[in-house]
């Protein structure tokens, strides 16, 4: 199943039509009020036959699927090429940070650029579709709703500013998660732990690897956060950016006003964003 939102409403999407889940259903047309009901969802959404699908889907207009999560968790130094760009020693735990909720945007967007030094870092986003507290990794996936694309987008001198430094305001600025374009169950996919990820600026390729690279898969990941905080329908979970960021460049480059930053994973789609002042 593929998910989006239009207009505030969740629709179902195949190719280029899309069905109107409140409308068509008994079921919420709130995508967050959706995500407390998922297997509810898929049920339903199981059951649509082709013809359903009555509606254009514009992608351009498609909003943040998951408009407004509780929590959204991020993971530093997942893939070993970047941990080493960054000068660091792949790390024995996965290293945890959080972006506020509020920078959270959709697929499609300008973002305004802060002062400061502001750097890309696409990422595979875990969707969480049920209540979940010490899973275990062998049935950490079933709490997986569906994976979405993401960019950590990241204000550097913001970043690193403090002994010892603190990241979360940095990577919190409005506009500073995109993510979609679609909810993508993990069913559609022959491996969901081994996607192809992308990010180009300005047409050139800048990031690229696999997610089998991760150091801690999605699985890992979730039983290691749940045994010790609660995660809830909605929550998001940013997996870790490849190498290639910009402040490890030699010389370092950043978001001007005027590119064009494309972020991509295998099955799911892309993210567009525009920078300007």
């Amino acid at each position: 199943m593929r998910l989006g939102v239009l207009g505030g409403r969740a629709v179902l999407a195949d190719g280029d039509r899309a069905l109107d889940v409140g409308a068509a259903s008994g079921l919420p047309s709130d995508p967050m009020a959706l995500l407390e009901r998922w297997p509810e969802l898929l049920d339903w959404a199981a059951g649509q036959p082709d013809g359903a699908y009555d509606l254009p889907l514009d992608h351009a207009a498609l909003e943040a699927p998951v408009p407004r999560p509780r929590q959204v968790f991020a993971i530093a130094l997942n893939y070993p090429p970047h941990a080493v760009e960054a000068g660091f020693t792949p790390p024995a735990d996965p290293l945890v940070f959080t972006k506020f909720p509020t920078c959270v945007t959709g697929p499609q967007a300008t973002v305004t650029l802060p002062e400061g030094k502001v750097d890309w870092e696409v990422e595979l986003v875990a969707v969480i579709g049920r209540e979940t507290r010490r899973v275990s990794e062998e049935r950490a996936w079933e709490s997986v709703a569906a994976l979405t694309v993401g960019q950590d987008l990241s204000e550097r001198v913001t970043q690193s500013r403090g002994v010892p430094p603190q990241f979360s305001l940095g990577k919190s600025f409005p506009g500073f998660g995109p993510t979609g374009p679609l909810l993508v169950t993990p069913d559609e996919f022959d491996d969901p732990d081994d996607l192809e990820i992308t990010a180009l600026l300005n047409g050139e390729v800048v990031q690229h690897d696999r997610t089998r690279s991760m150091i801690f898969p999605v699985a890992e990941l979730i039983a290691r956060l749940s045994a010790v905080v609660p995660l809830l329908p909605g929550d998001l979970i940013f997996t870790g950016t490849p190498a290639g960021v910009g402040n490890r460049r030699t010389p370092p480059r950043y978001l001007t006003e005027g590119d064009e930053l494309v972020s991509r994973v295998q099955g799911i789609g892309e993210l567009r964003q525009r920078f300007a002042h």
